[in-house]
């Protein structure tokens, strides 16, 4: 039989949450994200192949306030998981692996991966 006294592995709870746990879960987040916003994407081309009723449709509902909100963050998601694998590019290339560069690299993602969502859907919402 198992030893009751013997000390568990280390688990969430044993570590201090820090910047680069919690960007490597919010990466394999939005990589499932990114995965269901594209089956979205192909009812929206396959709905457009199909006719104008089928169409209209997906166009009611990704172009209603909740569509568009997630739609919103289907874009946060593809530019954080974007940047997010360029940084781990630049680590498995041996740069930028010191702390505070992680860090500060880790912060540029998430600020330019907001700045360039909230851009994209100026500039998209200025042509329409």
């Amino acid at each position: 039989m198992t030893d009751q006294s013997r000390p568990l592995s280390p688990h969430l709870s044993v570590y201090r949450p820090q910047i680069t746990s919690a960007m490597s879960i919010l990466h394999r987040i939005t990589g499932v994200a990114l995965s269901v916003g594209t089956l979205a994407l192909v009812w929206w081309i396959a709905a457009a192949a199909v006719g104008d009723a089928a169409f209209a449709d997906a166009q009611a509902v990704l172009g209603s306030w909740f569509g568009r909100i997630l739609l919103f963050g289907w874009t946060l998601a593809l530019f954080y998981h974007l940047l997010n694998g360029v940084r781990h590019l630049a680590w498995d290339a041996g740069y930028g692996f010191d702390l505070p560069n992680v860090m500060r690299s880790g912060v540029a993602v998430f600020a330019v991966a907001g700045v360039a969502s909230l851009a994209l859907w100026i500039a998209a919402y200025s042509f329409a």
